[in-house]
């Protein structure tokens, strides 16, 4: 069955696709208004013209593909011109950085695409697309470091953050188990970033906790750890740009940590 000979069939298919291309124009934007744009802009781009959902690409790497297309036109078109301050100054960041970098980091690691499809996306091959990450990876690792809050009930996942974050070269000020010890150790020693998961030791919320530590805090980056990122990805209220997934991998957490910090922003999460 051909795409053009089921129209229903791939519309539910890019519904289903659709939360993490948001989510991956967030973390591209660092924002989730101007993350949502593109997505948007995707989307207008079948409606407009169905061919360009590549047939010789699944729907996902085809829905992917038309976006990052899109967002390179955007780049070169003008990188600052109407867009808020944090927006023009991370454009600005962005392009000292190896072009395409951040981008092949994204997709392999927070979405997890091979370097393969990597590359189809980003009109480039699978070897291209692996040197890209690497490349990704050494320059975001060497653009910022800091303090890091952890909040997460489970010791054992806990103590993995921990190493990984501390490996990368930033200092933990401490883990938290619930909301309240959060905001004890925010207040004590405000991090540069947070690491949260959702659900806490005492039935707590760790958006709850989060928000808390944003309102004492000012803007801090975050990013959320959760089993079930489809509950975080809804699109029916303010959802944070930087979400990762239980169970996580070594380099997604190094890529979230890499690419919140690089931004150093956030968008709180209403409960």
């Amino acid at each position: 069955m051909t795409r053009d000979s089921a129209p229903h069939d791939l519309t539910t298919e890019i519904g289903q696709h659709l939360p993490y291309l948001r989510r991956y124009a967030r973390a591209l934007t660092g924002s989730q208004a101007s993350g949502d744009t593109y997505a948007a802009a995707t989307l207008e781009a079948i409606l407009q013209d169905r061919s360009a959902l590549e047939q010789d690409l699944p729907v996902k790497a085809g829905l992917f593909k038309i976006l990052h297309g899109i967002w390179q036109s955007s780049r070169t078109a003008d990188p600052v011109q109407d867009r808020t301050p944090l927006e023009a100054a991370a454009f600005r960041h962005m392009a000292r950085l190896t072009e395409n970098s951040r981008e092949a980091l994204l997709l392999h690691t927070i979405e997890e695409f091979p370097f393969a499809q990597v590359g189809q996306i980003m009109g480039t091959d699978a070897a291209e697309a692996e040197h890209l990450v690497a490349v990704a990876h050494r320059e975001m690792a060497d653009s910022v470091s800091g303090r890091v809050l952890i909040i997460e009930d489970e010791p054992i996942i806990a103590m993995d953050l921990e190493a990984m974050v501390a490996d990368m070269g930033h200092r933990i000020t401490g883990n938290a188990r619930t909301r309240a010890e959060a905001v004890k150790l925010g207040a004590a020693e405000a991090p540069d970033l947070i690491l949260a998961d959702i659900q806490l030791a005492d039935n707590s919320s760790g958006i709850d906790a989060v928000n808390d530590l944003l309102g004492a805090l000012g803007a801090v980056p975050v990013i959320f750890i959760t089993a079930f990122p489809e509950r975080l990805l809804t699109g029916e209220r303010p959802e944070p740009a930087f979400l990762i997934s239980k169970p996580y991998t070594e380099d997604q957490v190094r890529s979230a940590v890499s690419q919140a910090m690089f931004f150093s922003s956030t968008e709180t999460l209403k409960a």
